[in-house]
């Protein structure tokens, strides 16, 4: 096992650094400047769209959809991965997310508008589509879009859900009760068949019921680490100093830049809100609007939404506390830790109940993106029942191993799946991204004049044959 760990790790290191930072900086940068800044010149906008009526009543709306990538990208990684970053890299990490994050939103915008004008009809007259359709209809490589499609499932089926188990089972760390066998292996056995149990078709009511309680979690989570850091507020301004400091502290970043604030800053921040990674589209291509700039604007703010909201919220409050940081304490510890100063006990019993919803909500949304694609894979139509049966068996089996294996494999694992994604969906995207930055300027183009943003193919120089929804 420490064999394939150090693998894990060497791949992890060298895809990161220097790769994925550079494809996705030079993707952002590229992104900024061709759309003048589009996901903080039209912030504005994008908040009016979020709050537009749908078009159809009887379809997904932005918000709609918007929420399903959200969903998907709130989770474990907002709580634990912002505490793994800082305790290994640095608080210097929570800067380098910022940057990334308002950097990255320009690649969301992107992905989510070609996926909006490439999606696909089925019979009810719903829409779907996702990175593996525009790749495959626009760019006109089959192979390319298959490749997305395994690094995607490989991702969500196995990456993803492997860290999301590990982290759940972390959260017990802080418990006398906890034993570093017995333990991991219970919480382990109780995940894998509750998510076995709701993929074969029950636990409806409990999906019914976290889909209720995570959005208030969520907002419960952010005014916990409020009052935690309004305890703490004359250390406030020191923790920002610490912040830029460690931020700017090249000589430090250059001596060891695979394990620096910097690297594990963006690493952390792509995980969490998978900016540019080719996950949100999925969702993006399901909602019905007038024009497909308006759903890439709203993605722009599902970005916003986790990593400068509810990523700042955990680093924020565990800075100001002042407590401890090292390796031993990175992830849910440092966290539980931090919360302990002002609840008490009761500080990690709210993280560990926190955690187990949001685990259990993203191991299920995770699922949801990988059901489209095994549609995909399948010439675009559902795989027999016996199929899935075993499918999710093998992906409840996953979980199981999640909770079992060390936490460097967990997380290099993650990111190599989640790399992969990356480095076939951004340069996919800057190849089409004239078709997206063509649609931003005849949206705005629409809305100067006064008129409702309606989409027409020819108005962009489309050639309606390759579109499929907007005939």
């Amino acid at each position: 096992m420490t064999t394939i760990e150090n693998i894990l790790e060497q791949i992890d290191s060298v895809m990161y650094y220097p790769i994925l930072i550079i494809v996705m900086a030079v993707a952002g940068l590229y992104f900024t400047f061709l759309t003048k800044g589009v996901q903080i010149r039209l912030f504005p906008e994008s908040i009016h769209l979020l709050m537009e009526p749908p078009e159809d009543k009887q379809n997904i709306s932005s918000l709609q959809a918007m929420l399903v990538s959200t969903a998907s990208r709130v989770g474990t990684g907002n709580i634990i991965g912002v505490s793994t970053a800082i305790c290994l890299g640095g608080p210097g990490a929570c800067f380098w997310m910022w940057i990334m994050c308002i950097i990255g939103a320009s690649s969301a915008f992107v992905e989510s508008t070609l996926a909006q004008i490439y999606k696909r009809k089925n019979t009810d007259g719903e829409s779907y589509g996702g990175p593996a359709y525009y790749i495959e209809r626009a760019l006109h490589a089959p192979a390319l879009s298959i490749a997305f499609c395994i690094f995607l499932i490989s991702t969500y089926a196995v990456g993803f859900n492997l860290l999301c188990s590990y982290n759940l089972q972390s959260t017990f760390a802080a418990y006398s009760f906890y034993h570093e066998t017995t333990t991991p292996i219970i919480v382990g056995a109780i995940l894998a068949i509750l998510t076995g149990y709701c993929l074969l078709g029950g636990g409806k009511r409990i999906i019914r019921l976290t889909s209720i309680i995570v959005p208030f979690m969520g907002i419960s989570y952010v005014a916990i680490t409020l009052i935690v850091i309004l305890v703490h507020i004359r250390y406030v301004p020191a923790m920002f100093i610490e912040i830029f400091t460690d931020a700017f502290d090249f000589l430090s970043i250059a001596s060891g830049i695979a394990g620096s604030c910097m690297v594990y800053g963006i690493k952390r921040g792509l995980y969490s809100n998978e900016a540019g990674v080719g996950s949100a589209p999925n969702a993006s291509a399901s909602a019905k609007v007038s024009h497909p700039a308006k759903q890439g604007l709203v993605q722009t703010l599902s970005v916003y939404i986790d990593t400068l909201l509810l990523c700042t919220a955990t680093a924020l409050m565990c800075l100001s506390t002042g407590v401890e940081r090292s390796e031993e304490v990175s992830g849910a510890p440092y966290v539980q830790n931090a919360i302990s100063t002002v609840f008490g006990a009761a500080g990690p019993i709210f993280i560990t109940f926190a955690m187990v919803l949001f685990a259990f909500t993203t191991l299920l949304g995770n699922l949801y993106y990988v059901d489209n694609t095994l549609i995909f894979l399948n010439h675009k139509k559902e795989p027999s029942q016996l199929f899935m049966k075993i499918f999710h068996i093998l992906c409840a089996i996953i979980v199981f191993i999640g909770a079992i294996i060390p936490m460097n494999a967990a997380w290099a694992m993650a990111d190599i799946t989640m790399g992969g994604m990356t480095l076939i969906n951004l340069p996919a995207c800057m190849l089409l991204g004239k078709i997206a930055i063509d649609a931003l300027k005849d949206y705005e183009k629409q809305k100067k004049e006064g008129k409702k943003a309606v989409f027409i193919g020819r108005n962009i120089r489309l050639v309606e044959d390759e579109l499929d929804f907007w005939k």
